[in-house]
């Protein structure tokens, strides 16, 4: 085996190139079939980001996938392919190992439409796929969630359950039958792959039925007993995955890897929660992801023998900790890290984001606000957390005696620790009002006022027709939007009192800690009144009985010192007496007892530009959170029958379709399970947006690629799509007769029955060198007095082989499909056929219906207006 000859050729302007490990060679795949994988062979995926997202020197995606049934050699070569492609690629590359079955979200997401697994191998010489074939008979298990796949099984009722779906694929016919217990969401995914097929495979000429009743599509059920056979006994239960692919996992272990002389050493460095500083440059490393993962990382400075043995050191690992053997593995190098990679870690900041502002506070330092930039580019409003300026409408509501109570505009930004408040804001974008509710929680606030917050936010939403964006915020984690909308004037104090700011000052000693440079990002929040709650980066103001300190830190700006100034007459009207760090009065410090030591370094913001944001569709197993990642996701990725949920590490947004069933209390729930579970120990203060279908603020909406706001507008139900994708009904009855008046001087005269829904369905005499044999049947009715006669057993055949109709027999008696000659490269053509005589192999029929006379009559014309008319009709 030679693995260094150069790259094979890429087309650069694509983002997707496969190849298929052949008598262990790279052998690239049509583009059209880049959905099949035989499970016999090996596959190499590069995936190479073309997005307008992607900057230059952007990480490359390299996997290698392998078939349940693939050999170790070609396993072997593969693996030394990848290597090889790898170092022809440069680092900037993640390698990946695929399972069948297991693959990573990564793989799953660049078959938007599904992956079909076919039997066996693929013969040598032979075209991966053919389109437009209808000499085929197969049976597919059709599974999964976000991420559909589609499995050959054995052509007979035992293979059918009750919660999946399965695809009879007769060629000019494929019925979609439903499990009684599938859900709407999983039958419009699988017709989804059904139409797919029909398009990519058929032409978009099949027909297509789908079985939701079996009572009330007599017709289909009768075409699928004519190849199934009378189904006996009851359907089988659903079998449950074993995968725990999408569960998300707490625990996370690092290791440090080694070799001392000729052992392997492997030593545990650290559990969750991890920091990136553990990580050295020098050396290689494996994260263990609670055994659902295996990451390898590899320092920039580490040995390139220590790199190529990175997938050897993984495999050994698994094996070593009794993991299956279809684990996944990821490489990656140093700087190049993926976003699951980086979210295991508590803070991420790589070599780009170090000159980059935060997002957030940060930027809003800097950037002046334009409602007119943040509306037209939802990318700036997403990343700086702001849908606008912040001086649209304004309501608040307090929950007292678990009701809502509004507050006077005169104290609306005056708020209570030990309170729940609501507060609607109502803001224009692009023409069209939106609202955004804050259901603000304090710290001190008891279990049953947070309840009550939720359920007045609900009635609140009633009464604006399902049109509120809820955000819940906890009070010391406010979006900076939520600051913007007070005009700096935002404070917080302690205990649950009435909104007046004299009454808030009825006690002793009160100290609060105001922070912000202008009217977007100035809060002021009441703190223990003792010297260790100062900080040389801020301001404080420290209110008594008888004085009030105004204390500005040695480390504040002219900007912060303005800020408070105009903040601290809504605390108390009193005359301030301004202190600076280290000239402060002995009554000063009386009053806050005594002093103690406190943080004086310069506060920096938290970077957090280093990570990406991720999606994720959500569902319940087993009253656990299932989470099944989309990567490189755009706004098609959104199905009205999802829970999507976006995390932006900052917020979590959870995207509601319009028919999901869950309840929106149940929703929120699965953001805060996702938080309290994630790996990186997250703060369970991070706001959680609940967004519904239709109401995207361009919060949200920024973070996708493209998006368009009329999508949802032409947004068809299944029912629709089911109603706009069936055969007509005139075709399927013609097919039905034509079963129920077979009869047995039709079948070959070998004896072997032909497949007997594909013969009705062609509408001709000849078959196929892969006929399938009819099982017994029992007595169903209908069509039941021709099959019985039928003496053959059931057998199961490979569509590997059933795809390739090329006997002699087949190409002598001129009756191929019309769709297997025209516009057809000679490399594509049936075997045996001549590729200047491509229209002698059309049936008499097909002949004269495309050439509009017979064979006769067109050899008798003139070679010249022979190959004319073969160009103008797809011949030549």
């Amino acid at each position: 085996m030679d693995t260094n000859k150069g790259l094979p050729a890429m087309e650069s302007h694509r983002d997707l190139h496969i190849w298929i490990i052949e008598n262990l060679k790279m052998v690239p795949v049509p583009r059209r079939a880049y959905r099949n994988f035989f499970e016999e062979h090996c596959y190499i995926v590069l995936h190479v980001p073309q997005s307008l997202k992607a900057t230059q020197g952007a990480s490359k995606d390299l996997h290698y996938w392998v078939g349940k049934e693939a050999s170790r050699d070609a396993e072997d070569a593969a693996g030394s392919f990848v290597q090889h492609l790898q170092e022809a690629l440069g680092g900037a590359t993640v390698q990946h190992r695929e399972a069948q079955g297991h693959e990573s979200a990564c793989f799953l997401s660049y078959f938007r439409r599904g992956i079909i697994y076919r039997k066996g191998g693929l013969a040598s010489g032979l075209s991966h796929v053919e389109t437009n074939m209808y000499n085929i008979q197969r049976l597919l298990h059709i599974r999964g969630r976000k991420h559909v796949s589609a499995a050959e099984v054995e052509l007979s009722w035992n293979s059918f359950n009750k919660g999946d779906i399965f695809l009879l694929d007769l060629g000019r016919m494929m019925i979609q039958w439903n499990g009684p217990k599938t859900s709407i969401a999983e039958k419009a995914r699988g017709l989804a792959l059904t139409r797919s097929l029909q398009d990519q495979e058929r032409g978009g000429r099949a027909q297509i039925g789908v079985v939701d009743d079996e009572a009330k599509a007599t017709d289909l059920m009768q075409i699928m007993e004519a190849v199934l056979g009378c189904r006996v006994g009851n359907l089988h239960a659903t079998t449950p995955t074993k995968s725990i692919n999408q569960l998300q996992k707490p625990s996370v272990r690092l290791y440090h890897v080694y070799e001392k002389g000729k052992d392997l050493v492997v030593q545990e460095l650290a559990t969750c929660p991890l920091t990136q500083d553990l990580l050295q440059k020098e050396d290689c490393y494996i994260l263990d992801q609670g055994g659902f993962k295996i990451y390898v990382w590899q320092g920039c400075m580490s040995s390139l023998q220590e790199k190529k043995a990175s997938f050897r050191r993984a495999l050994g690992f698994i094996q070593a900790k009794g993991y299956p053997s279809y684990t996944n593995v990821e490489v990656v190098n140093d700087g190049t890290e993926s976003a699951a990679f980086k979210q295991l870690f508590q803070s991420w900041s790589g070599e780009q984001g170090k000159n980059k502002n935060p997002r957030g506070i940060g930027k809003l330092l800097q950037v002046k606000l334009d409602v007119g930039k943040l509306h037209s580019q939802p990318e700036l409003a997403a990343q700086l957390r702001m849908v606008d300026d912040g001086s649209g409408e304004v309501e608040v509501w307090c929950i007292q005696d678990l009701r809502r109570q509004p507050v006077d505009p005169k104290h609306r930004g005056q708020l209570c620790a030990g309170s729940c408040y609501l507060v609607l804001y109502t803001y224009r974008n692009m023409g069209h009002i939106q609202y955004l509710l804050y259901l603000w929680q304090g710290l001190q606030a008891s279990a049953q006022e947070i309840k009550a917050l939720s359920s007045n936010a609900e009635e609140l939403d009633l009464l604006y027709h399902g049109a509120l964006v809820h955000e819940h915020v906890t009070m010391g984690s406010e979006p900076p939007h939520f600051l913007a909308i007070f005009q700096g004037q935002l404070v917080v104090f302690q205990g649950s009192t009435a909104h007046s700011g004299k009454e808030q000052l009825t006690s002793a000693t009160r100290l609060f800690h105001m922070r912000g440079t202008d009217n977007h990002n100035t809060w002021t929040e009441e703190v223990p009144a003792r010297a260790s709650s100062l900080n040389s980066s801020d301001i404080f103001l420290l209110v008594t009985a008888s004085f009030c300190y105004l204390w500005f830190g040695k480390g504040c700006s002219g900007d912060q010192r303005e800020m408070a100034r105009t903040v601290v007459t809504v605390i108390s009207k009193e005359n301030k007496e301004i202190v600076l760090e280290g000239q402060e009065p002995p009554h000063f410090w009386e009053a806050l007892g005594g002093r103690a030591p406190y943080p004086s370094n310069k506060r920096l913001p938290v970077d957090m530009s280093g990570f990406q944001p991720r999606l994720f569709e959500c569902s319940s197993q087993t009253g656990h959170l299932v989470l099944t990642e989309v990567v490189f996701f755009s706004q098609e990725d959104l199905d009205k029958y999802d829970v999507m949920l976006l995390d932006t590490w900052q917020e979590i947004f959870l995207w509601l379709g319009e028919a999901a069933s869950q309840q929106k209390q149940e929703v929120v729930a699965w953001g805060q399970e996702y938080l309290r579970t994630h790996p990186a120990g997250r703060s369970l203060a991070t706001p959680i947006v609940l967004v519904k279908q239709g109401h995207e603020p361009p919060t949200f909406t920024g973070w996708f690629l493209t998006w368009d706001p009329y999508k949802w507008t032409n947004n068809q139900s299944y029912e629709e799509v089911v109603e706009g994708s069936l055969g007509a009904v005139s075709a399927i009855s013609e097919i039905t007769a034509e079963i129920n008046n077979f009869q047995m001087s039709r079948w070959p005269v070998s004896g072997r029955a032909g497949p007997l829904a594909q013969q009705a369905l062609k509408g001709s005499e000849d078959s196929s060198e892969n006929e399938l044999e009819l099982g017994p049947k029992a007595d169903c009715g209908g069509a039941s007095t021709s099959r019985s006669t039928s003496t053959s057993t059931s057998t199961s055949t490979s569509t590997s082989t059933s795809s390739y109709p090329s006997s002699p027999r087949c190409v002598s008696n001129g009756g191929l499909p019309r769709e297997q000659l025209m516009h057809q490269a000679a490399e594509d053509l049936p075997e045996g056929v001549d590729p200047a005589h491509k229209e002698f192999y059309l049936s008499d029929s097909d002949f004269q219906d495309i050439f509009g006379k017979s064979k006769e009559e067109f050899y008798s014309m003139a070679k010249w207006r022979q190959q004319q008319q073969k160009k103008q009709l797809g011949f030549f």
